[in-house]
Parts: structure tokens; sequence; C-alpha cells
């Protein structure tokens, strides 16, 4: 068995066994569910710009697991379809979804931590951006991600002493032909990655040795993607201080050392056209003769200082300013769990990441308890993603799945994610902004060092039990992508999805309808509706 194949049947067997092992062991209160089922439904998805209509019989097979108990907090769900096309010469479809988020405690000082994505998302930030990622839809592709590893947590007289360990993998399918980008350089295909990150950190709380606290930390991140034997390494120390000046504020600030380099090989080109090789899945053959080379590098010391504000246990908002990657940087988090049920997060960061890197982390930032939709047409776990408590109320992958890129980039943004759950109703809304700055060496009909492509995106859900046997939801998004390149326009997508849910029992019914569009730049805009009849058998 390989490193790769290991990883991804050890993530996915703590996922599951997870929060039964850590049950058993220590006897603890608290519930474990676990609802596998199979569903067979009939989709319609309607090009309304020139009246072409597409059925689709659809089977699927899913499991919904979740653990609340004193050691283990988790949630996994998954699904698998195959769309059965009823058109010729449209093809049938596989598609796999899921998300989970394991933390199992297995003793006081250490934690097991794991999660995993199953998500369709766009590939060319340039290209088209469907509202609904099924069927052969041009510039989609089928996402698979997992990472998992140990934390430690533990005191050794007045210090506190941490560390981390994460190892994930993420596996990218080649998209479809996207006729939007035609006449324009295309960019390589992620292929997939393995990587690691560690961190260590020990220190001491203000008021113990000194009137300050310190906390010394350390890191290593690295990455090896398998397009162009890619190598992304970023090594670190800080030492940071926190000095109160009153009861709800302090003073913070940190100054390290850190070095970044990304690296990459040189693509095969065929000797008489001049043109790169690519594979049968059209990635870039790497050409084994060719030195390393470095894409991006930085390194020096980096500082910042700010303030930490807790006016209660409810809320806690920190900000800093400082310098990193030769420029300023700002960077805060602001959380306020308002009651039991509501709650809101923000997040300003600033960092240099590869796709696989920031995408662990973001799936590693999600909570352990989140909303799951049974319109799995409206929430593809490829947007923001929302808690079910006012302590951890969510977070967005839009930052990150807004297009997929091999390249190692700066990026920079603004997060914010509200829910809640007043009686009846389940309400949520997650917005942000995010720019990236490309670092990828020029390979011919390659070339995207230094540009910069934004996004914004906003999304919004609310439902409402009707009856104990019935649901109403309604699900909102708009994003706008900005290439940033020459000859590269931008990109409006947006939709609204509705679903009425019933159950009788074991089998539950789901019937949906939603409205879709995208445009872009001065191309019309491109409409498609979708409805489905759906009926589901829970074990």
């Amino acid at each position: 068995m390989s490193l790769k194949q290991a990883l991804i049947a050890g993530t996915a067997t703590l996922a599951l066994a997870a929060p039964a092992a850590a049950q058993e062991r220590s006897g603890d209160r608290g519930s474990v569910q676990v609802a596998p089922y199979v569903e067979v439904g009939q989709l319609l998805d309607w090009d309304l710009n020139n009246g072409d209509a597409v059925t689709y019989t659809t089977l699927a097979a899913g499991v919904d697991v979740s653990a609340d108990t004193a050691r283990t907090s988790a949630q996994l769900s998954y699904r698998y379809q195959h769309n059965f096309s009823w058109e010729k010469g449209v093809g049938d479809d596989d598609l796999h979804l899921g998300l989970a988020r394991v933390a199992a405690r297995v003793t006081n000082a250490l934690t097991l931590e794991a999660g995993g994505l199953a998500t369709r998302t766009r590939s060319d930030i340039r290209g088209a951006a469907p509202g609904l990622l099924l069927g052969n839809n041009t510039n989609v592709s089928q996402l698979y991600s997992l990472y998992a590893g140990p934390s430690l947590s533990t005191t050794l007289g007045a210090f506190t002493v941490g560390a981390d360990y994460r190892i994930g993998y993420t596996k990218v399918e080649t998209p479809g032909f996207d006729p939007a980008v035609v006449g324009r350089p295309r960019r390589d295909y992620y292929d997939d990655s393995l990587g690691i990150v560690a961190t260590a950190r020990i220190g001491f709380a203000p008021g113990t040795l000194l009137p300050v606290g310190l906390t010394a930390s350390g890191g290593y991140v690295r990455e090896d993607a398998g397009q162009l034997s890619q190598r992304f390494e970023d090594a670190y120390g800080r030492v940071d201080a926190l000095l109160p000046v009153s009861a709800n504020l302090a003073l913070q600030g940190g100054v390290g050392y850190e070095k970044v380099t990304s690296s990459s090989r040189a693509p095969l080109v065929n000797a008489v056209t001049g043109v790169p090789v690519t594979d049968g899945n059209g990635r870039f053959v790497t050409d084994p003769a060719s030195p390393r080379r470095v894409d991006y590098r930085t390194d020096g010391v980096y500082f910042d200082a700010g303030v930490v504000w807790r006016p209660n246990r409810r809320t806690s908002v920190s900000g800093a300013v400082g310098r990193r990657y030769g420029s300023t940087i700002y960077t805060g988090q602001a959380t306020w769990a308002a009651s039991r049920s509501v709650g809101v997060a923000v997040n300003l960061y600033d960092s240099v990441e590869t796709f696989g890197n920031q995408l662990r982390d973001n799936i590693g930032s999600l909570p352990t308890s989140f909303v799951t939709a049974r319109d799995l047409y409206s929430q593809q776990f490829n947007g923001c993603i929302f808690g079910t408590s006012g302590a951890a109320p969510g977070s967005c992958l839009n930052s990150v799945l807004q297009s997929i890129t091999t390249a190692t980039y700066r990026t920079r943004g603004l997060d914010a994610v509200v829910t809640a759950t007043r009686g009846l109703n389940t309400y949520g809304f997650g917005a942000g902004y995010v720019n990236r700055k490309l670092f990828s060496r020029a390979n011919p009909g390659v070339s995207v060092f230094g540009v910069e492509d934004e996004s914004y995106y906003a999304q919004g859900f609310y439902s409402r039990r009707m009856s104990p046997v019935s649901t109403v939801d309604l699900n909102l998004f708009a994003n706008y992508f900005d290439p940033g390149q020459v000859n590269s326009d931008g990109v409006w997508s947006y939709g609204a999805v509705g679903s009425y849910n019933r159950s009788f029992g074991r089998i539950s019914t789901t019937a949906s309808a939603g409205l879709y569009s995208f445009k872009v730049g001065d191309l019309p805009s491109d409409w498609s509706a979708q409805a489905q009849l759906a009926a589901r058998y829970t074990f």
C-alpha cells in the first residue's frame, strides 16, 4: 500500500471509528448516530438559453454520522450518486459529495483530529461558473481532500506546552473543456499533492513568571505536488508577547524569522513544435533532466503588533498590523457567541499558500457539527459551511475554491459568517473577499507570475420546520470573479434553490427547484433551471 493510499484509508477509518472507539473506551455519556440511506430520484436540468433539457434518473447511497460525547465531537456526511442520462449524446455521471470533521480526545493532553472533503468546484477562474455542478458542465472538476493528525497540549509548572502534526492529501480530476477560454493560454491542470505541517510552542501566561506573557513557537510546512514536481517549504520561528493593560484589553506583538521557497521542474517540450508535451489528461509531462528551479522565495525577519479585546467569555476580538513578505500585512479575528444557537465569526488573513495547504487549513477550521442540506444542489460543500452552535458558527471555503491553481500564491482577504436558530427557523449568511497574487515560473503557453485575481462571494440559507415531519429550505448565492489577466473578463455567478422535505417514517421525500445564471464579460448570460423529485430510505 502506498503512502497516499494509507493516508486515505487511515483518515477514513479515523473519521468513522473515532467516535465509537472513544465512547467505548471511556464509557462517556453522549450520543452517536449513524444513518445510512439509499435514494432514487428524477432530475431535470433545463438550459433556458436554447431550450434544451436533459433528464436524469439518479441513484444514490450515503451516510450521515454524528457524535457528541465528553471525549468526541464529530460529523460525517457523505453521498455517492450516479446519474443516468435519458438523452443521446449526454453521458452518465458520477458524483461524490461529502464533508467530515472529527476531534477525539484520547487523553487530557492528546487529541486526534481528522477531516475530509469531496465536492465539485470550478477549475479556471476565467471560465464558466455554472451554479449546478452536475452533468457534462465545462470548467468543473471533482475534488477530494483528506487530512489527519494529533495535537498535544499540556502544562509543565508555569509553562504551557503544545505541538501539532497534520498530514494531508488532495486530488483533483481533470476538468471538462471550457469554450469560454478558447484562444487564451490555458492554465496547467492541478493533479495531486501530499503535504505535512508540524508546529511546536512553549510559553507562560501574563502574571505568572513576568507581568508580560511570552510564547516561543516554530513550525515547518512542506507540500509535494504531482504537476511538474512542485515543492513548497515554509520554516519559521517566532516569539510573541502579551501584556494586559486592563481586565478586558491586552497588547500583543511578535517577531520571528521565516523562509519560504516554492520550486518546480520544467515541462518536457516537443523538439519540433516547441509545445509542452501533455499526458492523456492534458497535464504537463515533467522533463526528468531539468534542474529544480525556484518559482518564489522570501526569507528574513518579520513582525507584527496589535490588540486583544475580550469584554466577556462570549466575545473575542484581535487585530494586528506588521511587516511580512516584503510588505505591510493586516490580520485579525473576531468571534461572538451571542447565545448557544447564535454566533458570528470574522477572519482577516494574509499568507503565502498553495492550493492543497490552504484547503487543508480551511477544512480544519470548520466546525465538528455543521448544517447539511437534503437538497445537495444548493449546498455542495464548496461554499460556506454553517455550524449548529453559536460557539462555532462556521466558515467559507470560497477563498480557496474560487478556482484551482497549481501556482504558489499570496492570499489576502476577509471572511465573515453568521448562523442562528430561532424557534422553528434556522438561517445563516456568509460573505467575503479574497485577493491572490500568483507565483509560477513562465512555461510555454502558461504564464501567471505576478497575476492578481480577486473574488467576492455571498451565500445565505433559511430553513423552517413546518411540522414534526416537514421542512422548507431556501438557499441563495452570488459570486464575482476577476481573473486579472489580459483578455480575461470578469465572471458573475448567482442562483437560488428552494426545497420541500417530508418524511413518512423511514421513507422521506424531497421536491426542489433552482434557478442559476452566470455571465462572462460581455457574453450573454447563461441561464439554467433544475427540478428534482426524490425519495430516500434510511436504514
